[in-house]
């Protein structure tokens, strides 16, 4: 029962950065790709109906790890307390600015609103990125089964929230869902805010490759015993091949001006990334980089038996409602984004 549970909050996790990692992008690249006040709004306008629904699958994940597993979530708030306050800032910032700003009809207004935006989207990109590599590099676990994480290393030995690996792991995140958003309003707009998407999806791309190959190697030096878990899994092969394939076919489909090819290619790199992650760690949520034996895994970290298996029936219908609401929301809005603009 640990298993299933580890598998849905990877899934969900997997489907909050593919969703709500497309607002982030968009976020991220607007302000380069956009350069009018219509097609900013555009822009939004292609987000505006989505983004908060996107935003859900990150509390809904969260709620279910508290439930699954919590003394995981327990050990993580405290010692990653100012990283998530972080996280939760940026999330209000950048739902004021898309809010916000179709208040007034003021360029000066317009244009503060939209660097916020781009500024929440950046960080919080690069802040997930962040976060990921604290879970595969390691907190420091201690014998009493908590940690306390800075957020920068103040003093020399110590493991932060940010350095050089997790800083590298936070930019390829921006970079990945810089190409992800892209290609997101090179589907949903036409014209030459089309244009100019493809060829910024392109660069990112570009970007994004380079990227990975350097945190594949970083990941190599600093957790070498992720690719001997990788070797004994041979049923997680099929993602990092998926993650490898992907870019390609992404950076050929925009040259091609297949946008939803190239939309749907990184929604497959970035899924396959989280879940050959989640594969290659498991059973472990939480390593510890003071020693081996006080990782958390999930038979330490997960509720009682019984709890799991009556939350299971609750889940399922649960998310099957959610799943088809969202089926049906993208396909009501299907097309491309009108002159009428979101925050006009």
């Amino acid at each position: 029962m640990e298993a299933v549970w580890y598998l849905i909050v990877s899934a969900m996790l997997s489907a909050w950065a593919v969703l709500d990692g497309f607002d982030f992008g968009v976020g991220i690249v607007h302000r380069v790709v956009a350069r009018t006040d219509d097609e900013r709004g555009r822009a939004l306008a292609a987000i505006g109906p989505v983004w908060d629904g996107n935003e859900v699958w990150l509390v809904a994940a969260g709620g279910v790890f508290v439930f699954a597993f919590p003394r995981a979530y327990a050990v993580a708030l405290s010692g990653m307390y100012l990283p998530l306050l972080m996280v939760l800032w940026l999330l209000v910032f950048r739902g004021i600015a898309i809010e916000l700003r179709g208040q007034i009809a003021h360029p000066l207004w317009r244009a503060g609103w939209d660097g916020m935006f781009a500024l929440s989207s950046t960080v919080m990109a690069f802040v997930a990125g962040v976060a990921l590599g604290n879970v595969v590099r390691g907190v420091p676990i201690a014998e009493s089964g908590w940690f306390h994480l800075d957020l920068f290393a103040l003093h020399g030995g110590r493991v932060a929230a940010i350095d050089a690996y997790t800083g590298l792991i936070g930019l390829l995140a921006a970079a990945l869902l810089a190409a992800h958003g892209a290609a997101y309003i090179a589907w949903k707009t036409d014209g030459p805010l089309r244009d100019r998407s493809l060829a910024a999806g392109r660069r990112a791309w570009v970007v994004s490759v380079a990227l990975l190959i350097a945190a594949t190697v970083a990941t190599a030096l600093v957790r070498p015993s992720m690719f001997a878990s990788l070797a004994r899994r041979p049923w997680v092969w099929p993602l990092p091949a998926i993650a490898l394939a992907s870019p390609v076919v992404a950076v050929r489909s925009l040259a091609r001006g297949r946008d939803l090819s190239a939309f749907l290619a990184s929604s497959a790199c970035i899924a396959s990334l989280v879940l050959a992650t989640a594969g290659v760690l498991y059973p472990v949520l939480l390593p510890s980089t003071v020693d081996r034996a006080f990782d958390l895994d999930v038979y330490a970290a997960a509720s009682d038996h019984y709890g799991l298996a009556l939350g299971l029936t609750w889940w399922l219908p649960a998310m099957a409602l959610a799943v088809l609401y969202f089926v049906n929301l993208f396909r009501s809005l299907r097309g491309k984004v009108s002159h009428g603009a979101y925050g006009h």
